[in-house]
């Protein structure tokens, strides 16, 4: 599944990255060229804008809230979503992240992170690295709460 947000939905589109799934995200783009995205590469627009869900050929969610945890709790009910795949996506860009041997990642960790973690991952495109911290917890208990 993959989804399209509008420039109101930039905290859902990175939790979104986060659990998994494949979330474009334009922050300066026209309703119309929102609407033509979503049908060409065939994603589910996301949006809490009325007059975009009525865009013909458009398969679009409205977003209820202005709050990001009941914005992915509606997406998570209403299309029957798990995090599965959860830390699998680079947050800023949205590309797979590939997994890295520690020894790659000296000198672009914190040393105590260098110290205490064994597994890290990279995004190819924008070369952050990831790794399951203290926010990894808190981030699966939120998920988890979604349930």
């Amino acid at each position: 599944m993959k989804f399209l947000a509008d420039n109101m939905l930039g905290r859902l589109a990175t939790w979104l990255r986060l659990l998994g799934y494949d979330t474009a995200y334009q922050h300066d783009a026209t309703d119309t060229e929102l609407a033509r995205r979503a049908r060409i590469e065939q994603r589910i627009l996301l949006t809490r804008d009325v007059e975009l869900t009525r865009r013909r050929g458009v398969r679009a969610l409205l977003i209820e809230s202005e709050q990001v945890e009941a914005q992915l709790a509606q997406v998570f009910h209403a299309l029957n979503l798990t995090a599965q795949e959860a830390f699998s996506r680079c947050a800023e860009c949205n590309s797979l992240l590939e997994e890295v041997s520690k020894d790659s990642v000296r000198g672009q960790v914190p040393p105590y992170v260098f110290h205490t973690q064994e597994r890290f991952r990279r995004c190819p495109r924008c070369v952050r690295v990831y790794w399951r911290g203290t926010h990894w917890a808190r981030i699966v208990g939120q998920i988890q709460d979604l349930g």
